[in-house]
């Protein structure tokens, strides 16, 4: 539906884990990657886009930059994640229009659904419950930016879409244990609960939750597939298909990591949504589906730890 041949396609958020794993995917395709530095041009200033959109002209954007992290960083500073992002998906949504952008591809994020939604979660799912509290600002946030693109496309016909993704994780991941994702942050307490000859490391809540996962690469593909191929007015999800238990996940990095003593839960620490699982039939209707194991991509992501981060 949409030809990238020849298109200035500019990756809002490209130092980003997903922004740069969309970047990455560009590559393969015929067009030209446009890119903002951070020091040039900040998201949260209108003018600052504005000025960038009317520099470069791109024919489409990827709003992949937004304010992020666990559920610590999340509870604990609940005016950023809210305050920021706003601005942030304002400034570039309302400003890509304003400048002409054929296509806009807004990400938001599996936090947007409901605490007890069904399961597997479906896009209907949207706003038919209560929100997790320990990241409802954020989601607060992220629902705004699906339904700011929705209300576009309704006045004034823009071709303006969202992706929602599910928990993602891979290189250029954010490895810092106080407000990173649960991914890098299990690899790096097993890494140097590893290299300190700990006899055992501690996991937050009772283990149980169940989470899916999806390697960032992975992710990347279904984006850019999701740019050439959809445009409806309801958003879609971006996932695995498959979930696990918190404490099997630990279990799993701890011998990818090769950390061999206990896994211990602390069930003072809140455990989130008991189960987030998305459904993506919608996707795989289209033609779409993930070829990275969940082994095999935090292997990748422990990798990337060791030579960049560690």
């Amino acid at each position: 539906m949409y030809d990238l041949t020849g298109k200035r396609v500019w990756v809002a958020g490209h130092r980003g884990m997903v922004g740069s794993a969309v970047a990455r995917r560009l590559e393969a395709e015929n067009c030209e990657i446009l890119f903002a530095q951070r020091d040039a041009v900040d998201l949260e200033e209108r003018s600052d886009v504005e000025r960038f959109l009317a520099e470069h002209r791109p024919h489409a954007v990827v709003m992949a930059a937004a304010k992020v992290g666990g559920i610590l960083a999340n509870d604990r500073n609940p005016v950023e994640f809210l305050q920021r992002n706003l601005t942030m998906e304002l400034n570039v949504i309302k400003s890509a229009h304003e400048a002409g952008v054929e296509k806009l591809l807004f990400l938001g994020s599996s936090c947007i659904y409901p605490k007890f939604a069904p399961q597997p979660i479906k896009e209907n799912a949207l706003l038919t419950g209560d929100l997790e509290p320990t990241n409802e600002w954020y989601a607060i946030a992220k629902i705004a930016g699906i339904k700011l693109c929705q209300a576009y496309m309704k006045q004034h016909g823009a071709r303006f879409i969202s992706a929602m993704p599910t928990n993602l994780y891979g290189p250029h991941d954010n490895f810092d244990l106080q407000t990173s994702h649960v991914v890098p942050a299990l690899i790096r307490k097993a890494h140097e609960a590893k290299l300190a000859g700990l006899d055992h490391v501690t996991i937050w809540g009772s283990g149980t939750p169940r989470r899916e996962f999806l390697f960032s690469d992975d992710c990347a593909d279904a984006l850019v597939f999701i740019l050439k191929n959809y445009e409806d007015y309801e958003h879609i999800n971006v996932g695995s298909g498959e979930d696990i238990p918190i404490l099997d996940l630990m279990k799993l990095i701890a011998d990818v990591v090769g950390f061999e003593g206990r896994i211990e839960t602390d069930p003072s620490k809140p455990d989130g949504t008991p189960r987030k699982l998305m459904s993506n039939e919608k996707l795989a209707r289209l033609g779409w589906k993930p070829t990275t194991d969940l082994r095999d991509g935090i292997s990748r992501a422990y990798q990337w730890y060791i030579e960049n981060v560690r």
